[in-house]
Protein backbone atom coordinates (compact mmCIF):
# COMPACT_ATOMS: atom_id res chain seq x y z
CA UNK A 1 0.00 0.00 0.00
CA UNK A 2 1.37 3.39 -1.02
CA UNK A 3 1.49 6.21 1.55
CA UNK A 4 -0.60 8.28 -0.89
CA UNK A 5 -3.51 5.82 -1.22
CA UNK A 6 -5.65 7.63 1.34
CA UNK A 7 -5.53 10.94 -0.58
CA UNK A 8 -7.93 11.87 -3.36
CA UNK A 9 -6.40 11.70 -6.79
CA UNK A 10 -6.71 14.90 -8.88
CA UNK A 11 -9.02 13.19 -11.39
CA UNK A 12 -11.27 12.03 -8.54
CA UNK A 13 -11.61 15.45 -6.94
CA UNK A 14 -15.07 16.90 -7.25
CA UNK A 15 -14.85 20.54 -8.20
CA UNK A 16 -17.29 22.95 -6.66
CA UNK A 17 -18.99 25.27 -9.12
CA UNK A 18 -18.10 28.86 -9.85
CA UNK A 19 -20.58 31.70 -9.54
CA UNK A 20 -20.72 34.43 -12.19
CA UNK A 21 -22.74 37.54 -11.44
CA UNK A 22 -24.14 39.61 -14.29
CA UNK A 23 -25.38 43.03 -13.23
CA UNK A 24 -26.50 46.05 -15.20
CA UNK A 25 -29.35 48.53 -15.47
CA UNK A 26 -32.71 47.27 -16.72
CA UNK A 27 -32.85 46.82 -20.49
CA UNK A 28 -29.10 46.44 -20.98
CA UNK A 29 -29.30 42.82 -22.19
CA UNK A 30 -28.60 40.68 -19.11
CA UNK A 31 -31.27 38.14 -20.02
CA UNK A 32 -30.12 37.86 -23.64
CA UNK A 33 -26.48 37.47 -22.60
CA UNK A 34 -27.08 34.90 -19.87
CA UNK A 35 -29.53 32.79 -21.87
CA UNK A 36 -27.04 32.69 -24.76
CA UNK A 37 -24.23 31.62 -22.44
CA UNK A 38 -26.36 28.83 -20.97
CA UNK A 39 -27.42 27.70 -24.46
CA UNK A 40 -23.79 27.56 -25.61
CA UNK A 41 -22.31 25.95 -22.48
CA UNK A 42 -24.09 22.90 -21.05
CA UNK A 43 -22.16 23.11 -17.77
CA UNK A 44 -23.68 26.51 -16.93
CA UNK A 45 -26.87 26.88 -14.93
CA UNK A 46 -29.00 30.01 -14.90
CA UNK A 47 -30.27 31.28 -11.57
CA UNK A 48 -33.94 32.26 -11.67
CA UNK A 49 -34.87 35.26 -9.51
CA UNK A 50 -38.04 35.69 -7.50
CA UNK A 51 -40.22 38.79 -7.71
CA UNK A 52 -43.48 40.21 -6.47
CA UNK A 53 -44.31 41.91 -9.76
CA UNK A 54 -46.99 40.41 -11.97
CA UNK A 55 -45.96 38.17 -14.84
CA UNK A 56 -45.85 39.89 -18.21
CA UNK A 57 -47.45 38.31 -21.29
CA UNK A 58 -45.45 35.25 -22.33
CA UNK A 59 -43.55 34.91 -19.04
CA UNK A 60 -43.75 31.57 -17.25
CA UNK A 61 -43.34 30.65 -13.60
CA UNK A 62 -39.83 29.30 -13.05
CA UNK A 63 -38.55 30.34 -16.47
CA UNK A 64 -38.23 34.13 -16.21
CA UNK A 65 -38.99 34.47 -12.50
CA UNK A 66 -40.61 32.77 -9.56
CA UNK A 67 -43.66 35.00 -9.09
CA UNK A 68 -44.45 35.43 -5.39
CA UNK A 69 -47.02 37.29 -3.38
CA UNK A 70 -45.65 40.06 -1.21
CA UNK A 71 -46.45 37.97 1.87
CA UNK A 72 -44.64 34.89 0.52
CA UNK A 73 -41.60 36.96 -0.47
CA UNK A 74 -41.43 38.61 2.96
CA UNK A 75 -41.67 35.17 4.61
CA UNK A 76 -38.72 34.04 2.47
CA UNK A 77 -36.75 37.11 3.57
CA UNK A 78 -37.53 36.36 7.23
CA UNK A 79 -36.45 32.73 6.77
CA UNK A 80 -33.11 33.74 5.20
CA UNK A 81 -33.95 32.07 1.89
CA UNK A 82 -32.34 34.71 -0.36
CA UNK A 83 -28.70 35.30 -1.25
CA UNK A 84 -29.70 38.88 -1.92
CA UNK A 85 -32.88 40.88 -2.40
CA UNK A 86 -33.94 44.45 -3.11
CA UNK A 87 -36.97 46.61 -3.68
CA UNK A 88 -37.12 48.12 -7.19
CA UNK A 89 -40.00 50.34 -8.28
CA UNK A 90 -42.05 49.13 -5.32
CA UNK A 91 -41.57 45.42 -6.11
CA UNK A 92 -39.31 42.86 -4.45
CA UNK A 93 -36.65 41.02 -6.46
CA UNK A 94 -34.28 38.43 -5.04
CA UNK A 95 -32.07 35.42 -5.67
CA UNK A 96 -33.31 32.25 -3.94
CA UNK A 97 -30.41 30.62 -2.09
CA UNK A 98 -31.25 26.90 -2.38
CA UNK A 99 -31.04 26.47 -6.19
CA UNK A 100 -27.78 28.44 -6.41
CA UNK A 101 -26.15 26.41 -3.64
CA UNK A 102 -27.34 23.15 -5.21
CA UNK A 103 -25.87 24.11 -8.59
CA UNK A 104 -22.53 25.08 -7.00
CA UNK A 105 -22.35 21.84 -5.02
CA UNK A 106 -23.06 19.92 -8.26
CA UNK A 107 -20.05 21.58 -9.87
CA UNK A 108 -21.94 23.98 -12.14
Amino acid sequence: MSPHDDHAKPWETIRRGLLFLVSSPAGAGKTSLTRRLVADHSDLTLSISATTRAARPGEEEGREYYFKTREAFEAMIAAGEFLEWATVNGQYYGTPKAPVMAALEAGH
